[in-house]
């Protein structure tokens, strides 16, 4: 007689080690607050935009520490020698300018300012260095950047990096009288079909983008769900299941159901507030979803129904939607199912996206999800995100000037993601027409990503973010991580109060299609 033992993988052993080790504790959802934390990087050298070289002339004196107003320079106690640098905290020569810097007022002349060579090694035009470290930055402190970072736009050329708002622009009158920033309310109310469903209410008009179980880590899902409750947002599953670590913050999820149908299951549907379908991904419409096997372990395997160690597709399209009818239909099961729940629907750009988004309305939606072709991680194939979908920032104001032609602007939620990389962003597509936004990479590069575009491998991510081996996993922790993204949202959320304030709007609600504020630059 032969006994079969069941082998757990390697990520369930950890995942149930998990909540008692050092620094990986689970957090209970009344336990998370909307609080302020410095999060240091976890690397040893962090990368800045400056370099600061010591020279072998140094005589130790302190001048340096005496003189530095933002922490580089360090002599520790007791030790006759100055410690190496932090120079990711130097501000440049904007320090320099100022007549106070520690170059200048070094007696030996033994301090030499450089760029940091590194800077030029990473980032891309949409995502500059410049604007990969301002998040890191945000993450870091909870607020704005210093001025020596770019952290409203990239150096791309185009899309929300050549639109700015009025007042950005000398010379051009785009602010009104100032109101006060306790004045400002950035929440957002997400059913407006008054459909005798219950109103769900965010505090920011922000919420995380799906990630599947199996895409990203264990702990990055986690740790979006608690900032998610820490906001008062939300965070979506993906298409990957409901991992059963994420029942405490149910109400503060969306789980999605995608073409492959990928753990979806009754149970989970009526466990969360939101439900949304994803007909289609701005990165890669027509292409459906892709896992490769080396990231379909024996945990993702079983959540999503699958076979271990084979590639996942999620065919395209929905074979039993090609009408809205059929489309109604699908919105009618979720509904019958969860009572309580509102439904979302995530679709691509295509160039009649604006009936898309009418006949959506009309099937029983409560939330149109516009997904342009900026967003995507590095699993996602370049010919697709550069070539297929329309931009964002067209999709937008096409989708809300014909809702408003047909009379039912008011009574749906248009919310826009793909490219959504700063608070700046954010405000932009609200302004061109969307109620709120969904991020995903940005929540990347605030858990320290450096885009190297290896996601979709198992062991591609150096920095365990996108990663489903259980060794590089463990190199973030859930509270670093969680802390990371509640300190971004505090930090776009002063950014928005300060944008709204400039333009006298006293609502986020009020910047809704408020184009006249912008400008695109020539």
């Amino acid at each position: 007689m032969t006994t079969t033992t069941a082998i757990k993988s390697d990520l369930e052993i950890q995942e149930e080690a998990l909540p008692q080790r050092p620094g990986h504790s689970d957090w209970p959802q009344e336990d998370i607050e909307r609080k302020i934390r410095p999060v240091p990087e976890r690397y040893r050298n962090a990368i800045g935009k400056y370099k600061i070289d010591r020279l072998a002339k140094c005589i130790s004196c302190g001048r340096c520490v005496e003189v530095c107003g933002y922490g580089v320079h360090v002599k520790p106690e007791g030790y006759a020698l100055m410690s190496r640098p932090q120079d990711y905290l130097c501000i440049g020569p904007a320090c320099t300018e100022a007549g106070s810097d520690c170059i200048s007022q070094c007696p030996q002349k033994a301090l030499v300012m450089s760029l940091n060579p590194n800077v030029e090694c990473f980032g891309d035009p949409r995502w500059s260095s410049d604007l990969i470290l301002s998040t890191w930055h945000e993450a870091e402190t909870g607020h704005t950047p210093p001025s020596h970072l770019e952290f409203r736009h990239g150096a791309s050329g185009g899309g929300f990096d050549q639109i700015r708002f009025k007042f950005e622009i000398p010379g051009l009158d785009g602010g009104g009288s100032r109101v006060a920033a306790e004045a400002i309310d950035t929440g957002l109310d997400l059913n407006r079909r008054e459909d005798g469903r219950p109103q769900i209410h965010i505090d920011i008009p922000v919420y995380g983008g799906g990630m599947s179980f199996g895409s990203v880590s264990i702990h990055t899902i986690l740790a979006k769900a608690r900032a998610a409750v820490a906001w008062n947002s939300f965070s979506c599953t993906g298409e990957g299941g409901y991992p059963d670590r994420l029942m405490p913050y149910d109400d503060h999820m969306i789980t999605q159901v995608a073409t492959g149908l990928f753990g979806v299951r009754e149970e989970t549907i009526q466990r969360v507030r939101i439900v949304e379908f994803k007909y289609a991904q701005g990165a890669k419409p027509g292409l459906g979803g892709h896992l490769l096997g080396d990231k379909n372990t024996p945990a993702v395997a079983r959540m999503r129904g699958a076979v271990p160690g084979n590639a996942l597709f999620s065919p395209f399209p929905f074979h039993s939607v090609y009408s809205v009818e059929d489309h109604k239909k699908h919105l009618d099961w979720i509904k019958e199912v969860n009572p309580r729940c509102l439904v979302s629907v995530k679709v691509s750009t295509p160039t009649d996206v604006d009936m898309v988004a009418v006949g959506s309305y009309y099937a029983g939606a409560h939330i149109i999800h516009l997904d342009g072709s900026y967003g995507g991680t590095g699993a996602a194939p370049d010919i697709a995100k550069k070539n297929i979908a329309m931009p964002i920032e067209f999709a937008i104001p096409k989708v809300h000037k014909f809702l408003v032609a047909e009379g039912i602007r008011e009574k749906i939620t248009l919310i826009a993601s793909g490219g959504i990389r700063t608070a700046y962003d954010a405000l932009k597509a609200i302004a061109l027409g969307a109620d709120g936004v969904v991020i995903g990479t940005a929540e990347m590069v605030a858990l320290g990503c450096v885009r190297c575009a290896c996601c979709e491998s198992g062991r591609g991510c150096p920095r365990g973010i996108a990663s489903t081996d259980p060794e590089l996993m463990d190199l973030m922790g859930l509270e670093w991580a969680t802390q990371r993204l509640i300190n971004l949202q505090n930090a776009w959320h002063e950014q928005m109060i300060g944008v709204l304030s400039r333009l006298g709007v006293s609502s986020i609600r009020e910047l809704r299609g408020r184009s006249d504020v912008l400008c695109y630059l020539e």
